[in-house]
């Protein structure tokens, strides 16, 4: 999201990351598709999203619009396509048979739904042939989602967590602050790390200098204790910065 300079997506495959996470409403696909093609990796090399905005649910739009995103990327297909929100043109049942089709033609190796809870997710699997191997959602020290944890281990599909800096709230969190005091990092990598921290989750942090991707990724390799994340979780206070 934001990010006009296919350099950056070089940039950022260059530094180590290896997961380029785009949308149709993002408005660059083409730009991570450059990125891509001017990279020295080999498409395999790289797993490739993007989402199905809500304006092109419709059971009979899904593959034109596919292969639109497709055309834009300038790729044969996709890793992993989402559907981005359940609103708009979003039928249950007619969406995500038609994602399945595309799925069962080639054009996407798995599928998976975005900002959906546990019961929109049980319901759009329910009609879909194809496994829903993900949920991306917001997920971040000041939001959460307890509840979408637990449903994702017991389905056995994983988090993706956006925002997981809560849009630079954390830098002003007491509990992330002394969690990075104590580990002598950034309140940014210590989010992140907490983030990581759970078994079923992933995360695609938002950066553009080499320094913050580099650090962003660095942040991996950090290892909180039990009661470093206790201390996170036990934070009484919740923002939610995208409410469906």
């Amino acid at each position: 999201m934001g990010i006009d300079d296919p350099a950056v997506v070089e940039t950022a495959l260059d530094v180590g990351y290896r997961h380029l996470d785009t949308a149709q409403i993002y408005e660059n696909e083409a730009v991570v598709g450059d990125g891509l093609a001017t990279s020295s990796l080999d498409r395999e090399d790289v797993v490739l999203a993007t989402k199905l905005w809500i304006d092109d649910l419709a059971p009979e739009r899904v593959e034109a619009s596919t292969r639109e995103s497709l055309d834009r990327l300038d790729v044969e297909s996709v890793d992993l396509l989402y559907v981005h929100r359940p609103r708009g043109e979003y039928d249950p049942e007619g969406t995500m048979q038609a994602v399945a089709s595309v799925h069962e033609q080639g054009l996407t190796e798995h599928v998976a739904v975005s900002n959906f809870t546990p019961e929109q997710f049980e319901t759009a699997q329910a009609h879909c042939d194809a496994p829903l191997v993900a949920n991306q959602v917001e997920f971040h020290p000041l939001f959460q989602q307890q509840e979408l944890l637990d449903h994702a281990r017991e389905h056995d599909y994983t988090i993706v967590a956006y925002s997981p800096l809560a849009g630079g709230e954390v830098f002003d969190i007491p509990a992330v602050q002394a969690v990075a005091e104590k580990h002598e990092t950034s309140e940014a990598a210590v989010a992140l790390a907490w983030v990581l921290s759970y078994d079923n989750v992933v995360t695609i942090p938002k950066a553009s200098s080499r320094a913050h991707l580099a650090a962003n990724l660095a942040a991996a390799d950090l290892d909180l204790d039990s009661g470093d994340v206790e201390r996170i979780e036990s934070i009484d206070r919740e923002m939610e910065l995208f409410p469906e």
